[in-house]
């Protein structure tokens, strides 16, 4: 239960492990708060578990940003400048505390998708 990310590199075929993240709650108005920042582990995932434990999820809406350029830099991709995608931001409802939210998200330079996974 709780909330989680994953992040595949399409381009590579593997985890993007070293991508940056952060993570944020959000307000109606649009105002973001940081909750944290982390770099994924070998596994594409956030190395200190689920983002929120069952517990800890509440009801509302949140943002998880991922630093698409930068990941892809490191991987000494030759990319335009600017490039097509720098940062992926990902805003999302938790409506269901009791259920488990993944947010996984694949990935190239040049596109994105993502979905609600179990």
């Amino acid at each position: 239960m709780g909330l989680s990310t994953h992040v595949l590199d399409t381009m590579h075929g593997g985890p993007a492990a070293g991508m940056k993240v952060s993570l944020f709650t959000t307000t109606e108005d649009g105002h973001a708060t940081l909750v944290k920042s982390f770099t994924l582990n070998h596994d594409g995932r956030n190395p200190d578990g689920p983002l929120y434990d069952n517990d800890s999820l509440k009801k509302g809406t949140y943002r998880l940003v991922f630093d698409v350029k930068g990941y892809f830099a490191s991987k000494n991709v030759e990319l335009p400048e600017p490039n097509f995608l720098n940062n992926v931001s990902l805003d999302f409802g938790v409506a269901h505390t009791d259920q488990h939210y993944h947010v996984p998200l694949l990935v190239s330079p040049w596109s994105y998708s993502t979905y609600r996974g179990s």
